[in-house]
C-alpha cells in the first residue's frame, strides 16, 4: 500500500513538473516571437502615434473630488502651489514676428515706396507680439490661439527653464481660434500637460490660469468657473464656434493660448480673451474647452487641417416668443430656420420649422451648444437628433457630410453670393468628402478631381486637386502645398486624378525623384521636387 502512495506521488510531481515545463515553454516562445515581429510591407510609412496629454498624475498632486471635497485654508493653498509647479513646465512663452504690412493699423507703410522704405527701416521691418502655449504632447507639440501665430513669418518659443527653439506652424483652425505648433530637441521628451474632461466643469469649481500676460512669463492667477457655455461674438464669420468656459482667474493681454487648469493640475482649457473695455482683466476671461482642444488639435496634427462634419441647417435659440408661436409647454432647444437641400440634416428627415431638443441623448438648449457638439465630430460620424415637432419628439440619426459634399458647395457659394464671410476655415483645405478623395497612403497625399467652381478659381482646364497632404510624409518633406491643383508630373500633363495616380506609378518605376508641377489659388505655378516613397507602386 505504501509503494502504491509513493507511485502515486511520484505520478503526481511528474504531472506538476510537465505543467510547469509547458508553461515556461510557452512564455519563452512569447518572449521570442515579441521580440522578432513578422515581416510588414517594408514600403509602409510608419507614423508615430502621439499621445495628446501626460497621463500619468504626479505624485505632489492628489487626485481631488472637487464637487464633494472638503478643504481648508491650508490645504487649499498647498495645492495651488503643487498644481502650478507641475502645470508651469509645460507653458511656454510665444514670441512670433509678423511682416509690418501684415498689421491693419500700419497701413501707412504702403505709401513709402520700396527705396524708401528700405531707408527708413533699414530692412523689411517686422512687428513683434507675444502670447503663449501649452505642449500638449512629449514630442513637442504645442497648442496656442489662431489669432496669436496668424501672419507669423517666424515663431519662437521658450519654456518655463529657459530653453529657447523655433517653432513651425503645424495647422491652424480660425473657427475656433486654434493653432498647433511644433518644436524639436533631438528626441528629447518636452513636459506636457494632462489633459482634463471639461465636461465635466460645474460653475463655482476653482481653476488657476497660467501664461504670459504683459510678458510676465509664467505668472498663475486662481479663480472660479463663472459660467460654461459662452457665446461672445469674437470669433468672425458664420461657421465661428464659440462654446467658451468663463472665468475670473486674471487673464490679460500676453495669457492668449496659455492654460486653465483644475485642482487636479489637469488642463481644461485654452485662455483665448477677455471681456473688456479698457484693455486688461475686468473680471470675465474666456477659455476654449480642453475636450474641443483635443479634438481640433488631433486633426491638426494628424491632417494638418481640421476634417469637420455639417449638419446643413440654420438655426436660432428658442427663447419665449417663438416657444407661445410653436404652443411649446417648455421653452427649450434650437429652432431650425432653414434646412440645406442634400445635407446632412435634409438627408435625415429633419424639416424647417423642427426644434432640436437633444443630440446623443444631451440636451441642447443654445446655438452654439449644438455647434461645439457637432464640431466635435468628423465627415462620415453619425448624430442621434431629438427633434420636437407638433407637440411630440421624433429620434433622427443624421450622418455628417463634408464640406465637398455638392449640396454644400452650393451652400457656401450662396453664402458668398449674399456677402456673408466666407466659412474661417476656407483658407485652409476643407474638410474632407472620404467618398470622393483618393488616399494615395505611400506619397502622404489625397487626390480628388476638380468642381467646375475650383476649374474658374484656379483657372485651369483640367487637374487634379490636392485635398490634404499627411504631416510626416513624402509629400510634407517636400512642401506640396494642400488646396492647389496638381497640373504636371514629371513633364507629362495631368488631367485628372486618375491620370495624376498612373503618372505617379510611371514615374516611381525610373526615377528617385518626382517634379510635380502646381497650379495655387493665387495663379502662380510651382514645382516641387518629391522623393519616390519604397515601394510607391503600392498606394
Amino acid at each position: 500500500m505504501k509503494d502504491q502512495q509513493q507511485i502515486s506521488s511520484v505520478k503526481i510531481l511528474i504531472g506538476v513538473g510537465l505543467v510547469l515545463v509547458g508553461l515556461t515553454t510557452g512564455i519563452l516562445f512569447m518572449l521570442i516571437a515579441g521580440s522578432h515581429p513578422e515581416n510588414v510591407d517594408g514600403g509602409q510609412r510608419v507614423v508615430e502615434r502621439v499621445q495628446l496629454g501626460n497621463r500619468e498624475a504626479p505624485a505632489n498632486v492628489p487626485v481631488l473630488d472637487s464637487l464633494n471635497a472638503s478643504l481648508d485654508p491650508r490645504t487649499l493653498n498647498r495645492m495651488f502651489r503643487h498644481v502650478a509647479d507641475d502645470v508651469t513646465p509645460a507653458v511656454v512663452y510665444i514670441q512670433v514676428e509678423v511682416p509690418l504690412q501684415q498689421d491693419g493699423q500700419r497701413e501707412w507703410y504702403h505709401n513709402f515706396d520700396e527705396d524708401a522704405r528700405r531707408r527708413f527701416f533699414q530692412d523689411d521691418p517686422l512687428r513683434q507680439s507675444v502670447g503663449s502655449g501649452v505642449l500638449i504632447s512629449p514630442q513637442g507639440y504645442i497648442v496656442t490661439n489662431h489669432h496669436v501665430v496668424e501672419n507669423a513669418e517666424s515663431i519662437q518659443v521658450t519654456l518655463s527653464d529657459k530653453r529657447l527653439y523655433d517653432a513651425r506652424i503645424v495647422g491652424t483652425d480660425p473657427s475656433t481660434d486654434l493653432a498647433v505648433l511644433k518644436i524639436e530637441d533631438g528626441g528629447r521628451d518636452f513636459p506636457a500637460v494632462r489633459l482634463g474632461n471639461s465636461d465635466g466643469l460645474q460653475v463655482g469649481e476653482w481653476v488657476l490660469a497660467i501664461g504670459n500676460p504683459f510678458r510676465l512669463t509664467s505668472t498663475v492667477t486662481a479663480g472660479i468657473v463663472s459660467a460654461t457655455g459662452r457665446q461672445v461674438n469674437i470669433i468672425d464669420g458664420d461657421f465661428g464656434i464659440e462654446d467658451f468656459i468663463q472665468t475670473d482667474a486674471a487673464i490679460n493681454p500676453g495669457n492668449s493660448g496659455g492654460a486653465v487648469v483644475n485642482l487636479n493640475g489637469e488642463l481644461v482649457g485654452i485662455a483665448t480673451a477677455i471681456a473688456t473695455e479698457s484693455g486688461s482683466y475686468e473680471g470675465y476671461g474666456f477659455a476654449v474647452p480642453a475636450n474641443l482642444m483635443e479634438r481640433v488639435a488631433g486633426d491638426l496634427i494628424e491632417y494638418g487641417e481640421v476634417r469637420r462634419g455639417y449638419l446643413g441647417v440654420v438655426i436660432q435659440n428658442v427663447d419665449a416668443g417663438v416657444a407661445r408661436r410653436l404652443d411649446m409647454e417648455e421653452i427649450q432647444g434650437i429652432y431650425v430656420n432653414d434646412v440645406t437641400d442634400g445635407g446632412s440634416a435634409a438627408n435625415a428627415g429633419i424639416r424647417q420649422g423642427d426644434v432640436i431638443v437633444s443630440v446623443d441623448d444631451r440636451a441642447v438648449n443654445a446655438a452654439n451648444e449644438l455647434q461645439s457638439t457637432v464640431a466635435r465630430k468628423r465627415p462620415g460620424d453619425v448624430l442621434d437628433i431629438g427633434v420636437w415637432r407638433e407637440g411630440s419628439v421624433i429620434q433622427f440619426d443624421v450622418e455628417l457630410l463634408g464640406r465637398n459634399t455638392p449640396a454644400y458647395e452650393r451652400w457656401f457659394s450662396e453664402l458668398r453670393e449674399q456677402g456673408e464671410e466666407e466659412a474661417p476655415e476656407a483658407e485652409r483645405a476643407p474638410p474632407l468628402d472620404q467618398d470622393n478623395v483618393f488616399e494615395l497612403s505611400r506619397w502622404g497625399v489625397g487626390l480628388r478631381n476638380l468642381t467646375a467652381r475650383e476649374l474658374n478659381a484656379f483657372d485651369v482646364r483640367a487637374g487634379a486637386y490636392v485635398a490634404y497632404v499627411e504631416n510626416g510624409s513624402v509629400a510634407d518633406d517636400a512642401a506640396l502645398p494642400r488646396d492647389a491643383v496638381i497640373t504636371e508630373i514629371s513633364g507629362s500633363r495631368v488631367e485628372s486624378t486618375e491620370q495624376a495616380i498612373n503618372r505617379l506609378e510611371e514615374a516611381a518605376q525610373v526615377d528617385e525623384t518626382v517634379l510635380i508641377k502646381v497650379r495655387r489659388r493665387d495663379g502662380i505655378s510651382a514645382y516641387y521636387e518629391m522623393e519616390v516613397p519604397a515601394t510607391a507602386g503600392s498606394l
